[in-house]
């Protein structure tokens, strides 16, 4: 039988073709510089999103670090969203590998604006305050909203202006821009440098891109060296990353169709709220008051329906659609969610 997983994105497979691409892959010694494979990705991701060079890295968590590591010196801070996933899900990676402190913007739509840069921005010449060296945005966010690029520029352009670096935690940057119906490099033209995932919805096995500045690449190359996130004969990788831009970004509006179909039909269910408006990408939110309510046994529940969920947070469910959740598999989640709540009514 048939699991669906909501957990997230992550959870996805590589298609058949990814893995036939895997056995066929020309490979070299990455380190070296000479595995064709990844040079053909780099060189395909810098042109998509409109930069000059970019670094294939094993995950987001490490792209992210490697970025604020290549723009900042210890001792530094950075300005970035209280519930970013820089700050809330790297496990204090910023402070332990790069030294550097936060400083916090805790806005209740998680957008970063230009006044907010603003305002964090340390003055200089006091010698009690660290400097202020990188601005690290996120687009998509966490709570599956996408920052307008009107927003996006006016933070950007104000960091440009105080002498900051930008960084932008793209791991979601096609789903947001299709949302947005902009490119993703209209949004990376936002940043100096950014990450973005091909392991989540595009269903690659492995790896993220970086994305900048040749020079600033060949120095994050460096860095990357220093956390151990050589992968030498990474090609076999590489080969699903290039399936993912050219063939599995033309697939998301399905998961973002599926994710509306999903609130709409959770929203039906006496007791649950959904905000079907916040739907922009492939996560759906939603919360219950229903008498006798219990997340552990709600999550037991939909196991033993062969269903994987996340725990609530604050509440809040999370639930994310992609290329292994079909709109039949929609109808399945929402009929066992039904037939839970309908027993507590009991």
């Amino acid at each position: 039988m048939k699991t669906i997983d909501l957990r997230s994105d992550t959870v996805t497979l590589p298609t058949a073709e990814m893995r036939e691409a895997m056995a066929a892959a020309e490979v070299g010694d990455d380190v070296y510089g000479d595995d064709p494979t990844v040079n053909r990705l780099e060189e395909l991701a810098a042109r998509i999103l409109g930069k000059e060079a970019a670094l294939f890295v094993p995950s987001g968590t490490m792209g992210n670090q490697l970025c604020i590591m290549t723009h900042t010196r210890p001792g530094n801070e950075i300005i970035a969203g209280a519930a970013s996933h820089i700050v809330s899900h790297e496990a204090g990676a910023a402070a332990r590998l790069s030294g550097v402190a936060y400083a916090l913007a805790d806005n209740p739509d998680q957008v970063i604006r230009a006044a907010d840069v603003r305002r964090l921005v340390r003055p200089g010449g006091n010698v009690h305050y660290p400097r202020t060296a990188l601005l690290c945005l996120e687009n998509a966010l966490g709570s599956g909203d996408v920052v307008p690029p009107a927003e996006l520029r006016a933070a950007f352009e104000t960091a440009r202006e105080l002498g900051l670096k930008v960084h932008l935690d793209g791991a979601r940057i096609f789903n947001a821009a299709l949302a947005l119906g902009v490119s993703a490099a209209d949004i990376a033209a936002c940043a100096d440098s950014v990450m973005f995932c091909v392991s989540k919805g595009l269903c690659a096995p492995v790896g993220s891109l970086v994305c900048g500045q040749a020079e600033f690449v060949e120095r994050a190359r460096y860095n990357r060296k220093i956390l151990g996130g050589g992968m030498r004969q990474a090609g076999v990788l590489a080969a699903c990353g290039i399936i993912a831009l050219e063939k599995m970004t033309r697939r998301l509006g399905t998961d973002h169709e599926n994710a509306r179909l999903l609130g709409e039909a959770l929203a039906a269910i006496p007791g649950v709220q959904v905000d079907r408006e916040k739907i922009r990408i492939n996560m759906v939110f939603w919360k219950t008051a229903i008498p006798g309510f219990d997340d552990g046994a709600f999550t037991a529940f939909m196991r033993e329906r062969h269903i994987k969920i996340g725990g609530a947070s604050a509440g809040e469910y999370r639930f994310v659609t992609h290329n292994g959740v079909s709109r039949e598999d929609i109808g399945t989640v929402a009929a066992a969610l039904r037939d839970y709540t309908g027993g507590l009514a009991g």
